[in-house]
């Protein structure tokens, strides 16, 4: 299993619900989904200058399913109309094989 922990700005909630609402169904025909899922309100160390108040894992059962996934045309549809309105900064803190 590989896995990405992630943070982000989120800045709209509302539309980033939206987001995720709509892209589950399509990371699931990946067999991917999200482990951890949390909303922070204070960081206290950092390795970017970006700021982060969410903070999450997402997992697929490779990285080149990962890679299919990120590049799916449905997805990036629903990325482009959604997650590009509502989030403003992007941190992949970590990718890594996950022991299962």
């Amino acid at each position: 299993m590989y896995e990405y922990l992630v943070g982000l700005e989120v800045t709209d909630d509302e539309v980033y619900g939206q987001y995720r609402a709509l892209m589950k169904p399509i990371l699931g025909r990946y067999q991917g989904g999200f482990g951890f899922d949390f909303i922070v309100s204070e960081v206290l160390q950092s390795e970017t200058d970006e700021p982060i108040n969410r903070v999450f894992t997402i997992y697929f059962p490779s990285k080149d399913v990962a890679d299919d996934f990120f590049c799916d045309p449905d997805y990036l549809k629903v990325k482009t109309r959604y997650f590009e309105a509502s989030v403003a900064h992007t941190t992949i803190i970590s990718g890594y094989e996950k022991a299962t």
